[in-house]
């Protein structure tokens, strides 16, 4: 036996996917429970609102800003650190008043020595297009995806990533509606980023299987997954724990106007190296894949025996 061999695990992934089914059941419940229940925090980009740049001329303390302007009659006002402790970005529901009044009264409320860097407006119809453009961006993205591993490997496999893909979207849109952690522009950015990650992770699990079934003498469909996810499984280690090192760097150091962002993908990148593991090879295992399966039609072999 050569050393590769040897430091290949055994774990048996597949005999505990009942488990997994169980967990990842009770996850998207809890999740679909809290997004209906609950809903999602939507940040201005959507509702609509006035976002503000302020400068200072020295460090400023956030809860004393946002004890100003409740008081002064913005309620549910947003406040956070945008770069350094000098500069704030302050966001706004929707205002009747236009922006220079605005900004004059913000001048007034926040006290001398504030410098208003930038005003930007959303207006409510602008918001409610980018909720329905982001919908349909995710939307298009799943079935570019489905028809492409159609293609590539087969219609089994197709479904197993995409239920894999619709998995993690959920529950990591559940765990924003249930903590109501705010959901922007970025967030959405970052689920976009978790379906393509949580793709490339699935199809190289699904390369390996494929060539699994294809070289080995076993009709044992459980043992050739069972096998290629324990072959993948240190390229899916280190792969996952490097991005979560960048995601933490970038959660601690990068600010608080990235912190929806971060979490989002890590959240992502969690869920999303599991169901490559346990959703997606469930599913194609439950839906009866077979050596045969994945062999060339007699018409692909003529064509392939017919090439120069």
């Amino acid at each position: 036996m050569s050393m590769t061999a040897l430091k290949i695990p055994s774990i048996d992934f597949i005999g505990k996917r009942s488990y997994a089914i169980i967990i990842s059941a009770a996850l998207i419940m809890l999740s679909i429970f809290s997004l209906t229940t609950n809903g999602l925090k939507l940040g201005i980009d959507f509702t609509g609102g006035t976002l503000i740049e302020v400068g200072y001329e020295q460090g400023v303390d956030l809860s004393s800003v946002r004890s100003t302007l409740d008081k002064a009659g913005f309620k549910h006002a947003n406040v956070q650190y945008f770069g350094s402790t000098n500069e704030i970005l302050i966001r706004l529901e929707p205002q009747t008043v236009s922006s220079a009044k605005l900004s004059t009264k913000i001048i007034q409320l926040l006290g001398v020595g504030v410098d208003i860097r930038r005003v930007e407006f959303v207006g409510p119809k602008v918001g409610e297009e980018l909720t329905n453009d982001g919908g349909l961006a995710m939307l298009y993205a799943l079935i570019g995806i489905l028809i492409y591993v159609a293609f590539r490997f087969e219609y089994r496999f197709a479904l197993g990533s995409i239920t894999a893909l619709i998995h993690d979207v959920i529950i990591t849109l559940g765990i924003f509606s249930l903590f109501q952690i705010e959901f922007d522009l970025t967030v959405l950015a970052a689920i976009l980023a978790i379906i393509g990650y949580s793709l490339n992770d699935t199809i190289v699990v699904f390369d390996r299987i494929r060539e699994n079934f294809l070289s080995t003498r076993h009709v044992d469909p459980a043992k050739i997954i069972n096998g290629a996810l324990n072959q993948t499984l240190s390229r899916t280690i280190m792969t996952s724990l490097t991005t979560l090192l960048v995601l933490l760097a970038l959660f601690f150091l990068g600010g608080e106007i990235i912190h929806g962002f971060a979490i989002a993908l890590l959240i992502g990148v969690l869920i999303g190296t599991y169901s490559s593991i346990y959703v997606a090879s469930s599913m194609i295992l439950a839906m009866g894949i077979t050596k045969e399966d994945m062999l060339p039609s007699e018409k692909e072999e003529q064509e392939i025996d017919t090439r120069p």
